[in-house]
């Protein structure tokens, strides 16, 4: 129910959705907070199932950067649909500076959204780093440099 609100992306604003995704990253954002407080340290190591623990942020993580995805993609999808459409109404009328000022304000918006696909792959990269460095240093720690 959450992403059928929010992916309706004409009804908000552009602020608003970059703030949703501003949120939507905290995980991401909080990544070595996270692990220091879920993997165990060795005198703990016994009381938690450090497998279990990795298993559900790798989870949470992937949950995150899919939902985010979507929004996103459906936002540029959405926005190229309304600047092909004011293109064309363009076309018709060439005079109209209300027209114009509408596909400009649309066209900001997908270039906007398009580049939220790309902070989007850089921190999900950073993430997924930051996961696997943890991962190699639990389960493989005669790996560690």
């Amino acid at each position: 129910a959450f992403l059928r609100e929010i992916t309706k992306c004409l009804s908000l604003s552009l602020f608003l959705t970059q703030e949703l995704l501003r949120v939507m990253r905290t995980i991401d954002d909080r990544i070595v907070h996270e692990l220091n407080t879920t993997i165990p340290t060795a005198s703990f190591v016994g009381k938690v199932d450090p497998g279990q623990t990795c298993k559900k942020l790798y989870e949470s993580l992937m949950d995150a950067h899919t939902n985010r995805e979507r929004i996103i993609k459906n936002c540029i999808s959405q926005t190229s649909a309304v600047v092909k459409t004011l293109k064309e109404e363009r076309e018709k009328a060439q005079e109209d500076a209300a027209l114009l000022k509408q596909l400009r304000k649309e066209q900001t918006k997908l270039k906007l959204m398009q580049s939220e696909l790309n902070v989007e792959e850089v921190v999900n990269d950073r993430s997924w780093k930051v996961l696997s460095h943890l991962i190699v240093m639990v389960f493989c720690p005669s790996r560690q440099s």
